[in-house]
């Protein structure tokens, strides 16, 4: 039995590279601006190699959603480890608030991202989104968790008007973006998030309205049509990483 259905709307998600790639723009986005950010800088790893932690969450992310039941609690139990060896090794415990904001982005930015690339989305295919992730949550421990995908849109509205605020963690992740990506690939990354993100989130990080990223998406659909987009996307992945970013897709 697989955690998620094989004919599920979260595999077509999680299963497109591209769209993969705008839910992580758009939570490299959120993340920066999140009150617990400081979390993901303990380590050192995160500021290090941003891209590297990407595909690793991709990984992970992945595993569950394309796994059986079985295999995908082993890896939800990994990711609960983990957070707890950081916890151990600085002495204090995640905020539960922390865990619900980081699930709470695959579920917006899984919306978002499909939304802006494919076509929208039906309600039932969003409470499909926000189960898997929900399951996910529960395994993990994860207090204080909304039950309904109406209940999740009435907590998100209160996590963005109360966990995010922009500080030296922001500014600095965001130079780090910058650092790895190189300029022009960084502005895209910008306006790309100017198009799926929050309206809190956009005005914290100035993103404007990215405006100049719309004919773009619309050159990538057509490309998609002619079958040359995997082209096109070679073009804006730094080398480094393009074999990982084609073992994303599904």
């Amino acid at each position: 039995m697989y955690f998620v259905n094989e004919d599920s709307v979260v595999r077509k998600i999680w299963g497109n590279t591209d769209v993969i790639l705008f839910i992580f723009a758009g939570a490299a986005a959120e993340f920066s601006l999140n009150k617990a950010v400081d979390w993901l800088y303990f380590t050192g790893k995160l500021p290090q190699d941003p891209l590297g932690r990407l595909f690793s969450t991709v990984a992970y992310a992945q595993q569950i959603v394309f796994s059986s039941t079985t295999k995908a609690h082993q890896a939800i139990d990994q990711i609960t480890m983990i957070h707890k060896h950081v916890e151990t090794a600085r002495g204090t415990k995640i905020p539960d608030w922390a865990y619900r904001d980081v699930l709470f982005m695959l579920i917006e930015y899984s919306i978002r991202s499909f939304e802006v690339l494919e076509r929208p989305l039906t309600f039932t295919e969003k409470e499909e989104i926000f189960t898997t992730f929900y399951r996910v949550g529960e395994r993990m421990g994860i207090i204080g968790l909304p039950t309904t995908f109406s209940a999740w849109q009435l907590m998100h509205e209160k996590q963005l008007a109360e966990n995010l605020i922009y500080g030296h963690f922001s500014h600095d992740l965001f130079k780090q973006y910058k650092k790895h990506l190189g300029w022009m690939r960084f502005l895209l990354m910008r306006k790309i998030q100017a198009q799926i993100v929050p309206l809190k989130v956009n005005k914290l990080l100035r993103l404007g309205k990215g405006k100049l990223i719309i004919p773009v998406l619309a050159l990538y659909k057509l490309s998609k049509k002619l079958n040359v987009h995997q082209f096109l996307r070679s073009l804006i992945v730094p080398a480094a990483y393009k074999s990982q970013v084609l073992s994303l897709e599904i």
